[in-house]
């Protein structure tokens, strides 16, 4: 029955029955905090195109978790810049290298709080790509090795997650082999499955020292004009093992999210990725909008796609307004 008997502007009359009805929700519980951890710096190193966001010393790890977990955000998760970069990315499995000793920094005075290890090479390779070039590309099955091998570094220095984010052909299932190989099977493995070769990571690039050279990686991220693919990825990561999906980036590809939840009905999650973080902050530096609400906003259209954790450069700031 429509109007004059049905007025839906009952429900909005105070703040009260609003929430009351409100159908989807954004708390600190759905928040990973990113943390970029440098080996070289000797103090914090803000990040030009990412406002607020720095890169941290090895040093300054254990405090920046407690602050992250007096937030009550239940877990970060770790990109590393290595001091030294090779051709293959070794130095991503290598013994004592950054990741490994920013998750046993963190363990140490924060077991409770989740650790999320990245497992990509673009960090560690001179050349910025995911893995070691053969014929101007990435050689998928090379790769294979060094992200399982990486995986078990991590998992072994005490990550809860691993997180492999290099679209690899296979990567899951390498990664899962290797981890239960070696006894580590209570390893989750949240994969980038649905990954995209998106526009909005340059801010990134820069705070992570991972700017790709010789060609660009369109050869293994995903097309943006295309979905059903990325319901093949999905479906094909969560056979090999896969615990957690992620779709990335989140703003643009909302479509995604809501597809892979509800065609799977698994644990999903969403990277708000570096652009769509700048964007917000530039458009809010000029005054032309109230950055905090349009952050909001943002994340809980995330959730209302149906993402289950948000991976955001937002979480720090936003962590203290919600339930608010």
């Amino acid at each position: 029955m429509g109007y004059p008997v049905t007025r839906l502007r009952r429900l909005r009359q105070t703040k009260l029955i609003r929430d009351m009805v409100s159908e989807t929700s954004l708390d600190v519980k759905d928040l990973i905090c990113p943390i970029f951890v440098d080996e070289s710096a000797e103090e914090r190193k803000p990040i030009g195109s990412m406002p607020g966001i720095e890169r941290l010393p090895l040093a300054g790890l254990e405090a920046e978790a407690d602050e992250i977990a007096k937030l009550g955000i239940p877990a970060v998760i770790l990109f590393g810049i290595p001091e030294h970069k090779d051709q293959t990315g070794d130095a991503a499995y290598a013994a004592g290298n950054v990741i490994e000793q920013a998750i046993k920094a963190i363990k140490r005075r924060n077991r409770d709080l989740l650790v999320i290890a990245d497992v990509c090479l673009c960090e560690y390779t001179t050349h910025g790509h995911c893995g070691p070039i053969k014929n101007n590309t990435v050689d998928n099955d090379a790769t294979l090795d060094i992200i399982a091998r990486t995986a078990v570094n991590y998992a072994r220095a005490g990550a809860d997650v691993v997180a492999p984010s290099g679209m690899m052909d296979g990567m899951v299932h390498a990664i899962r082999s290797e981890l239960d190989f070696y006894g580590l099977k209570d390893t989750i493995i949240m994969s980038y499955a649905a990954k995209y070769a998106s526009a909005s990571y340059g801010p990134f690039r820069e705070a992570a020292s991972s700017g790709c050279q010789g060609f660009d990686r369109s050869t293994y991220q995903m097309d943006p004009a295309n979905s059903d693919e990325a319901i093949r990825e999905v479906a094909l990561d969560l056979e090999e093992g896969a615990d957690i999906v992620m779709v990335k980036p989140a703003l643009s590809y909302l479509d995604i999210i809501y597809r892979v939840k509800s065609e799977f009905r698994v644990p999903v999650a969403a990277y708000n990725v570096s652009g769509e973080y700048a964007m917000i902050k530039a458009a809010a530096a000029n005054g032309w909008i109230d950055g905090e609400k349009v952050a909001r906003e943002t994340l809980l259209s995330m959730r209302r796609a149906g993402a289950d954790m948000i991976i955001t450069y937002f979480a720090k700031e936003i962590a203290p307004t919600l339930g608010k």
